[in-house]
Formats: C-alpha cells, sequence, structure tokens
C-alpha cells in the first residue's frame, strides 16, 4: 500500500508562488502516475495537475496552466507542484494523488490520496 504525505501549504499573499511536496512510502513513483488536485470549502474535488509515469508528459487543468508546473523525481519518490502567480482562488486543500491508470485527472482515477495540505491565498 502506498501512503502520501504533502508538505508546502501555508498562507501567501496574492502574486506570490508556493512549492508544494509530495512523498511516498511503500512503493516507487514508478508504478503509478501522480497528480495533484484541490478542493475549496463548499466545492467540488478538481483536478490540477498530472504527470506521467516517467515524467516526460504533464497535463494541467486550464484554471493553473502555465501558473503551476509539476514535477517528479522517481529515485527520491517525490512528486512537486510549483505554484505561481497565485490569486485567492487557488485557495484550497491541496491533495496529492496516485492512480495506476495512464492519467489521473478525475477522482475515479485514484487509488491513493495524501492527507491534504491547505493552501491559502490573501488578497
Amino acid at each position: 500500500q502506498v501512503q502520501l504525505v504533502e508538505s508546502g501549504g501555508g498562507l501567501v499573499q496574492a502574486g506570490g508562488s508556493l512549492r508544494l511536496s509530495c512523498t511516498a512510502s511503500g512503493r516507487t513513483f514508478s508504478t503509478y502516475v501522480m497528480g495533484w488536485f484541490r478542493q475549496a470549502p463548499g466545492k467540488e474535488r478538481e483536478f490540477v495537475a498530472g504527470i506521467g509515469r516517467t515524467g516526460s508528459s504533464t497535463y494541467y487543468a486550464d484554471s493553473v496552466k502555465g501558473r503551476f508546473t509539476i514535477s517528479g523525481v522517481n529515485a527520491k519518490n517525490t512528486v512537486y507542484l510549483q505554484m505561481n502567480s497565485l490569486n485567492p482562488e487557488d485557495t484550497a486543500v491541496y491533495y496529492c494523488a496516485a492512480g495506476i491508470g495512464w492519467v489521473v485527472a478525475q477522482n475515479s482515477d485514484v487509488e491513493y490520496w495524501g492527507q491534504g495540505t491547505q493552501v491559502t491565498v490573501s488578497s
């Protein structure tokens, strides 16, 4: 079984940046496709970014494309989410996710979830 632990969340002013990290234990990232989701209060959990098994392919929600970058280091069992140009609409709990299919782009693709890390962007 894979356990995912996120870190790097916090409070940041609009226009600022944060870098989230997700570290996996139990299995290596090479077994899974990885991604990030987020959930704001009262909202559905939504896809943010995903990365292929080799790290050569990345994909993003339209709302974050050009501002967020997902990357992974399989040897360290770690995936990152670099978030730039943050705005208050990015405020949410961010979840690391692992799946066994081709992509992790919706809840049904996910086999393992991290515990979440809070990101709050002030105006």
